[in-house]
Formats: C-alpha cells, sequence, structure tokens
C-alpha cells in the first residue's frame, strides 16, 4: 500500500529508505503570534488611543488662589520742621500761652505779648489815638499795632470806660470829636453804645478776647491782695478801680462825680487841665483827691499809676505806691488766670 495521509490527525506517515515505515512526524501547524490576533490588535489600538484622550482632555480646573492679605497702610509721616526750627510742643508738657495785651488811651493805644510769667517778650509798641475815633476804626488801628509783635494764642485789652461782658457801656473819649474836652458827637455816642468790642477784635485778629477797664486791669498787676486796696491812674482821664483782698469789686466810675467847683475829677485833674494849670497847681489838686478818696472809701492802701503818675512823685504821703504806667499792659495776663495751659 502506498502512503496514505490522515487529514484529520494532520500527521504523515512516510517510508523510509529501508522500506520500514517510520514513526509518522507530526506537522507543525504555525500559530499566529499573539501580536497577530484580532485580540491583540484591539488590545494595542486601545492604548495607541489612550495616550491621545488623555493628551485630549482638558486639563483639570486648578484649584482657586488664595487671595493675599491687603497690606496694612504704613502710617502717614511726620512732616519735618523746616530749618532752623524747633517745635513749640513738646509731648507731655503743657503750653504755655501768650497774650497780647492792649492798653487802650484817650491818648495813645500801647501793646506788648506777655509770656505766661506775665514778662513782655518784646518791647512796647505805642501809637498816637486819632479822632475822630468810631469803633471800626479803633479796631483797625489796634490791629495795625499788633502786626510787628510776635506771635500770640489770646488778647487782653485794657479800656477807658465801663465794659462789661465784652461790650462797651460808656466811651467818654472816644464819643467826643476832636479828643477829650471838645464836642460830643452823638453819632459817636450811637456807634459806642453796647459795642461789642471783645467780639469785634476776635473777629479781626482770630483769637479769643478778655476786656477790662483800663484802671482795673493795671491793679491787677499792682495789688498785693492785702485789705481794700484802691488804684487811681492819671492820665489823658482819670480811671479807679477797687480791690479787696485781691479780688476785683465791681467797677465804679469815681472819675465822673462830683469834686470841687461842679466840676468832675476827669474836669479838674485830667490831662486837659494838667495842660492848662500847670503842674503846681495840678499837684495840689490831685492831693485834695486822695483827701477825699481817703474819706470816702477807707481804703488800707493807694497806688497811683497811668502816665502822669510820675509828676506826683515825691509829693504824696509815704502810704502811697506810684507804679510805673507799664503795668496797664502787664496786668493783662490776669485776665486769663482762671484759664488751664493747654497740652
Amino acid at each position: 500500500m502506498g502512503s496514505e495521509t490522515e487529514g484529520e490527525a494532520g500527521v504523515d506517515e512516510q517510508a523510509s529508505g529501508d522500506g520500514q515505515v517510520r514513526a509518522p512526524r507530526q506537522r507543525r501547524t504555525r500559530r499566529p503570534s499573539a501580536a497577530a490576533t484580532p485580540a491583540a490588535r484591539s488590545t494595542r489600538a486601545r492604548a495607541a488611543r489612550a495616550p491621545a484622550r488623555a493628551s485630549a482632555a482638558p486639563p483639570a480646573p486648578e484649584a482657586p488662589a488664595v487671595p493675599e492679605a491687603p497690606a496694612t497702610p504704613e502710617a502717614p509721616a511726620t512732616p519735618a520742621a523746616p530749618a532752623g526750627t524747633r517745635s513749640s510742643r513738646r509731648v507731655g508738657r503743657p503750653v504755655a500761652p501768650k497774650t497780647l495785651s492792649f492798653d487802650i488811651g484817650g491818648t495813645g493805644f500801647k501793646a506788648s505779648v506777655l509770656d505766661s510769667e506775665g514778662k513782655m517778650l518784646a518791647d512796647r509798641v505805642r501809637v498816637a489815638t486819632k479822632y475822630p475815633c468810631p469803633p471800626d476804626a479803633m479796631v483797625e488801628r489796634l490791629a495795625e499795632l499788633a502786626t510787628p509783635l510776635p506771635a500770640f494764642d489770646r488778647i487782653s485789652a485794657g479800656f477807658p470806660g465801663v465794659v462789661r461782658k465784652g461790650k462797651v457801656l460808656t466811651a467818654p473819649h472816644f464819643v467826643t470829636v476832636k479828643g477829650p474836652g471838645t464836642k460830643v458827637s452823638s453819632r459817636l455816642e450811637k456807634a459806642w453804645s453796647g459795642f461789642d468790642l471783645a467780639g469785634a477784635l476776635e473777629a479781626k485778629l482770630g483769637k479769643p478776647v478778655r476786656i477790662a477797664n483800663d484802671a482795673d486791669l493795671q491793679g491787677l498787676d499792682v495789688v498785693k491782695g492785702e485789705g481794700l486796696e484802691l488804684v487811681v491812674t492819671l492820665g489823658t482821664g482819670v480811671g479807679t478801680g477797687l480791690f479787696l483782698d485781691g479780688r476785683l469789686a465791681p467797677h465804679l466810675e469815681l472819675a465822673h462825680a462830683p469834686f470841687r467847683r461842679d466840676q468832675t475829677y476827669n474836669e479838674q485833674i485830667g490831662e486837659t487841665a494838667l495842660k492848662r494849670i500847670g503842674v503846681a497847681k495840678w499837684r495840689k489838686r490831685v492831693r485834695e483827691a486822695i483827701a477825699t478818696f481817703t474819706t470816702l472809701l477807707n481804703y488800707d492802701h493807694l497806688y497811683i499809676g497811668g502816665g502822669n503818675s510820675k509828676l506826683m512823685a515825691g509829693h504824696v504821703p509815704h502810704s502811697v505806691t506810684i507804679v510805673d504806667n507799664v503795668a496797664g499792659i502787664l496786668g493783662g495776663i490776669k485776665l486769663w488766670e482762671d484759664e488751664p495751659t493747654s497740652s
């Protein structure tokens, strides 16, 4: 029999050269490699597509940034003081106010600036009183007088008349047309009656103002505070101030009371009379006036001030003290003694 192929087994039987039948040789069947199988190809395709999908996918949203806290603003820098100056304030120390002090007279206006101890920081300045002298003209004149003086924090003024709460009740010199002894103007009387001199000066100079009678203001500087003390000023007119144990009494216009020959003290011993009768006769009248005041008031001590007081030096009893007219400026500090210093 020839060779026979059994297809079912997939085995070939071959005859060898010696006629013997050799063991059938199993035919190898080539198996497709793993890479060639559909499953492998599918897996490989999926693997190839995966990176593409990964790269095409939108990036995951980043976590929102935490906002930074706003920077704390720096405190504004303190401006440096101009070169050559020193600060007028020191932390924790009281500041001593400076006082502009006016001495308003029928012949002249005087002024200076005082430190907290009542000492003048500049020489006293003076201008002559011009007539007629309505209120607004006086305010302008006083403002001009203060211009060359050092800086100040408050204002005092001595006025030759009755003043109450800063308002003028009487102004005997300034209601005249040409000065004391001349015709009185009804227009000026109306202008001065009730005029708020303190308010007008404050509006003009921008600082608080206190005003008192000029003799009262001078007395504040000179009295000792012992018993009943009388201050008499001899100037354009006659002024008086009365103090009990250092406290100012209500103001009395004694100068307008009858003195002699049906005339007042102003008329008999004011400056107009001095020029008319001369120094010798004038001194005699002043001594007579002193005797009258002594009987009327029984004071413990008398001080005589004002521009003409120097003419009485050596012509009065030892119980009488002649004081310098500068007291009319220096007393200005006393009007503010109830005011604490600012810090």
